[in-house]
């Protein structure tokens, strides 16, 4: 298996060439990588729950499709032991920029191997996902009894990014048919 190159070469946030097109001409990127991201839902979509927790970045950063499934997986075995339905999860940024590498080859007969720099627009070796200043990364919701538990996974999901994030408490809209349920008759 190739061995993964340094993320610190594409963690800035750069121009994203991902144009895929069904005509040869215009598609920039020929192949996109397979993503390892199996699931970006788990738990009860339809649920209510009282508590949403978003994990949201401190800093402009490309995040690599390996590090999203990575904080998907730690977060998620916190969240299972509340209870299939007890938790609501999402990863709510997608891997869309494609990242590519020229490579060089160095050595005894890398001459005849390697072009240099001509045509270096360089082959399409894995995805990532192009995280802003104040983006949710990750949400997360709960009923209040178990926000120590949500809090903990996304602590968890942080340590796996390549960029600080902060858990920030979001207030859960209150549907109009929960507002006129709780209205007094007249």
């Amino acid at each position: 298996m190739v061995r993964i190159r340094k993320f610190a070469a594409y963690q800035r946030i750069e121009r994203p060439y991902t144009r895929i097109s069904k005509y040869k001409k215009k598609s920039f990127v020929k192949v996109r990588p397979h993503l390892t991201i199996v699931r970006f839902e788990h738990g009860d979509q339809n649920g209510t729950f009282d508590l949403t927790l978003h994990l949201v970045s401190n800093q402009d950063v490309q995040v690599r499709h390996n590090a999203l499934e990575s904080a998907r997986q730690t977060s998620n075995r916190v969240l299972e032991k509340l209870g299939k339905n007890a938790y609501y999860f999402r990863i709510r940024k997608y891997p869309f920029h494609i990242l590519r590498e020229n490579p060089l080859a160095s050595g005894a007969g890398a001459d005849r191997m390697s072009t240099g720099m001509s045509a270096s627009f360089g082959k399409p070796i894995s995805a990532a996902a192009q995280v802003f200043k104040g983006d949710t990364v990750i949400e997360v919701k709960v009923a209040k009894k178990d926000a120590a538990a949500a809090k903990l996974a996304l602590l968890r999901a942080n340590r796996k990014l390549p960029c600080a994030c902060r858990i920030v408490e979001v207030k859960t809209p209150v549907s109009a048919a929960t507002v006129s349920a709780a209205r007094p008759k007249k």
